[in-house]
């Protein structure tokens, strides 16, 4: 998991990187750290900033950022993020509700084929399962390998039960900034 947000990082650092591809990176990662607090508040076992930056923050909602906008950083560049639904700690209502943010930004951008957010269960923790085969294919496919036809790359889907209100957490209004 921490190779996953580390990837995460990579891809919005480094214009080079074609593709990035984060697995489980949880709240170091896809996890908006705002959404993990109001968890961890409700009294879920998740992983927030504090065991993350192995310090108090104590004013989360003070920081004029969020995981959300370091995938922005990786726009209008293919992302595609894997998380799963089956790991509590990873915080699977925060990795989700932050990557809905995250995904206005590629709409934003008229990019929303270069964005995919995927989060299902049924596999242990940091292994691929083989229901994320066919979409990962698609991004290898269309981004590194040039196939245009090598399936759909505009993907935003959970298994997890219960809704996420994404306007509740990202309320703005999605600009065009696709000129």
């Amino acid at each position: 998991s921490g190779h996953g947000a580390g990837a995460l990082v990579a891809g919005a650092l480094e214009p080079r990187v074609a593709l990035t591809p984060p697995q489980e990176g949880g709240a170091g990662g896809a996890g908006c750290w705002r959404i993990a607090a109001w968890q961890k508040s409700q009294g879920q076992n998740v992983q927030d900033s504090n065991q993350i930056v192995t310090e108090n923050v104590a004013k989360m909602n003070e920081l004029p950022f969020d995981h959300h906008m370091l995938a922005g950083l990786v726009a209008p560049r293919p992302l595609y993020v894997m998380e799963n639904t089956d790991m509590e700690w990873l915080s699977k209502f925060s990795a989700y509700g932050c990557m809905a943010a995250a995904r206005k930004q590629y709409q934003a951008l008229g990019a929303l084929n270069n964005f995919g957010y995927s989060q299902i269960g049924g596999h242990n923790h940091c292994s691929f399962p083989s229901g994320q085969s066919a979409e990962l294919n698609a991004y290898i496919g269309k981004f590194l390998l040039g196939n245009a036809n090598a399936g759909s790359t505009n993907i935003l889907r959970t298994d997890q039960t219960g809704s996420f209100d994404v306007a509740s957490w990202s309320p703005w209004s999605v600009p065009d900034l696709s000129q």
